[in-house]
């Protein structure tokens, strides 16, 4: 991401962050700061209309750490698609010298060079932020911690993908058309239709996975969480931090 608005979206985040600030202001520099991204997306794509090698499709892989590795690949997801990226999630077993086995999650992830940077950087705030709200979050008498926490989480994750999607549709509606005179629209969807291709390619029998049932109250707490989160990865920015693997 160029220098100068990277440089618009902390400021806009440390702005956010102050805890002087109401939760209507912290949302409006937040909401900005979302824009911002989104259009940064909108221009790479544009620009690879006319430079091809500027924005190549790849792909990266991000192991998904416990606690609750299984819900912040949700979160992943719901980060990943809004900026078109996709995704396949990988279960594998490691044995110890006791014979015990212990699962691992990796989310093997492709799409245009720019939206796999874009999806670093929200996607290693967002779990910094995730982290962060849990903590804060007291789990109310007669809930068992684990389900409430799990459902928390799946509530964070919606709110987020609610927001990006919208921050994405609204960065793509000014930019009209391209130079080469093709719509926005038919950009966004031949990348769309490239990355997919790539991932068919690399895994041609993988299948939809199954929608899970989880009981406990913590919904409507992380949906609410989720819908304050900086979207603007100000933390990575200051901290230098890096989620996602090469």
């Amino acid at each position: 991401m160029d220098e100068q608005r990277l440089a618009r979206v902390r400021k806009l985040l440390a702005k956010a962050e102050n805890p002087g600030v109401t939760p209507e202001e912290a949302e409006t520099y937040t909401a900005k700061a979302a824009e911002l991204i989104a259009a940064y997306g909108i221009d790479r794509a544009l620009l690879a209309e006319t430079d091809p090698t500027s924005d190549l499709p790849g792909d990266r892989e991000v192991e998904l750490e416990a606690p609750y590795a299984q819900e912040k690949a949700t979160l992943l997801w719901a980060v990943a698609r809004p900026l078109r990226c996709q995704g396949v999630l990988r279960r594998t077993y490691s044995e110890n010298c006791d014979g015990e086995f212990t699962k691992h999650l990796t989310m093997h992830l492709f799409g245009y060079g720019s939206d796999l940077e874009r999806l670093e950087l929200l996607f290693t705030s967002l779990l910094l932020q995730l982290t962060s709200g849990l903590a804060r979050t007291p789990v109310p008498p007669g809930e068992h911690v684990a389900a409430f926490r799990r459902t928390w989480i799946l509530g964070f994750a919606a709110a987020v993908h609610t927001r990006l999607e919208a921050a994405e549709q609204g960065a793509a509606a000014p930019a009209d058309r391209a130079e080469t005179g093709r719509s926005v629209a038919l950009v966004l969807a031949d990348r769309t239709a490239t990355v997919e291709r790539l991932l068919q390619e690399t895994y041609p029998a993988v299948r939809p996975g199954r929608r899970r049932s989880l009981q406990g109250g913590g919904y409507g707490g992380g949906y609410g969480a989720g819908s304050r989160a900086d979207l603007g990865g100000s933390r990575l920015a200051r901290s230098g931090r890096r989620s996602l693997g090469r």
